[in-house]
C-alpha cells in the first residue's frame, strides 16, 4: 500500500468523482483509476460504487476511511517531527484546550510560546476537558490543556490549581457583609455555568455535602454570559478565579469568602500521549506551559477587604 494510493482514495471519497479528484491531484483519470484498483486488490474489497458520473463509498470504503485519514495524518506528523528534529522552532502544533482555559489562560501561554518560537504554526481546538482528552488520544490534538484526567496512554503534567470562587455583584448584601454561609447561598438565585462541566459537578457536590439543595435559576454555557447576569444583580454564582480578574479589577464583581472555609479547586494539567514524548516541538510547548504561573487576584479581590 503506497502513500499516493491513500491520498487518491481520500480525494475521491471527498469529491465523489474520479475526474475531479484526478484534476485536483494533477494526474490523468486512467492513472487515478489504476491506483484505486491496486488498492482495492490489496484490501480484497471494493471501496467505491460507480454511479454514472460519480462514485460513492461502499460499506467497506466507509469502514476504511477513518484509518486511511489517520494513516495519512501520522505520515504527515512523522515528516513534521523529522523536520522539527532538525529545527524545533518550526512546524505546526495542534493544541486542544478546555473552554475556560482557552479563554483566560491559554492566551498568556501562547504569547510566551510565540515570542520564543515565532516560526511555529499554531492550531487551537476547544471543548470540555473529557473531549480534549479524546482529541489527544486520537491525535486530533498533539497536546491538550484541561482539568487533570488520568488515562494509561497519556501523561498528565500538572500546571496549577484553579480556585473556584463564590461571586456576586459588589452591592449584594453578602458581599457587603464580607462572607457567606452555604445555607445562605442556598436561598439565593444561583446561576451555574454549564451543567455538564466539572465546575457544576464540584459545586453541586459541595452543596450536597453541606446538606442543602441550591436554588438554581439559570444554567448557562458561557462564563461571559454568567458574569453579565451577575453584573446586573440577577443572581450569584461560582466561577473560576482566572475568569474574573478583569471584572474584579474594574469593580464589576466581587468574590465572597465562604464562612465554613470551603475551598473548591480544580487541578489543571497539560496532556500528551506517552508515545509522543520526546517530540522536540511538543517538548518545547510543555516547557513553556509548565512555566506558567496564574496571576493572583487583584486587590480588593474578596468582599470584606474593601
Amino acid at each position: 500500500m503506497e502513500l499516493n494510493q491513500l491520498e487518491t482514495f481520500l480525494h475521491v471519497a471527498e469529491l465523489g468523482s474520479f475526474s475531479r479528484a484526478a484534476e485536483q491531484l494533477g494526474v490523468t483519470q486512467p492513472t487515478l483509476s489504476a491506483r484505486i484498483q491496486v488498492l482495492e486488490r490489496e484490501l480484497g474489497q471494493r471501496l467505491f460504487e460507480r454511479l454514472g458520473r460519480g462514485v460513492r463509498l461502499t460499506e467497506a470504503g466507509r469502514a476504511f476511511l477513518p484509518y486511511a485519514e489517520r494513516s495519512l495524518l501520522m505520515i504527515k506528523e512523522g515528516r513534521t517531527a523529522l523536520d522539527a528534529s532538525q529545527n524545533p522552532t518550526r512546524g505546526k502544533l495542534r493544541i486542544g484546550s478546555a473552554r475556560v482555559i482557552g479563554a483566560y489562560v491559554l492566551p498568556d501561554i501562547l504569547a510566551t510560546f510565540r515570542s520564543e518560537y515565532p516560526g511555529v504554526e499554531l492550531s487551537i481546538l476547544t471543548g470540555r476537558s473529557h473531549e480534549i482528552l479524546q482529541m489527544v488520544l486520537t491525535e486530533e490534538a498533539q497536546v491538550g490543556l484541561g482539568r487533570t484526567l488520568v488515562h494509561p496512554e497519556l501523561d498528565s503534567i500538572y500546571l496549577y490549581d484553579e480556585q473556584i470562587l463564590f461571586v456576586t455583584h459588589p452591592d449584594h448584601p453578602l458581599a457587603r457583609r464580607g462572607k457567606a454561609a452555604i445555607s445562605e447561598i442556598a436561598q439565593e438565585p444561583l446561576i451555574l455555568y454549564d451543567k455538564d462541566s466539572t465546575y457544576y459537578v464540584l459545586i453541586t457536590k459541595v452543596c450536597r455535602e453541606a446538606g442543602i439543595v441550591p436554588r438554581v435559576t439559570m444554567n448557562l454555557d458561557s462564563v461571559e454570559a454568567t458574569k453579565k447576569m451577575l453584573e446586573r444583580g440577577l443572581g450569584v454564582s461560582f466561577l473560576p478565579a482566572s475568569a474574573i480578574h478583569s471584572d474584579i479589577r474594574r469593580g464589576a464583581l466581587v468574590a465572597v469568602p465562604l464562612a465554613e472555609g470551603h475551598h473548591v479547586t480544580l487541578p489543571t494539567s497539560v496532556m500528551v500521549r506517552k508515545s509522543n514524548r520526546g517530540n522536540p516541538l511538543i517538548e518545547t510547548f510543555l516547557d513553556v506551559a509548565t512555566r506558567y504561573q496564574p496571576a493572583g487576584l487583584p486587590e480588593p479581590a474578596l468582599a470584606g477587604r474593601r
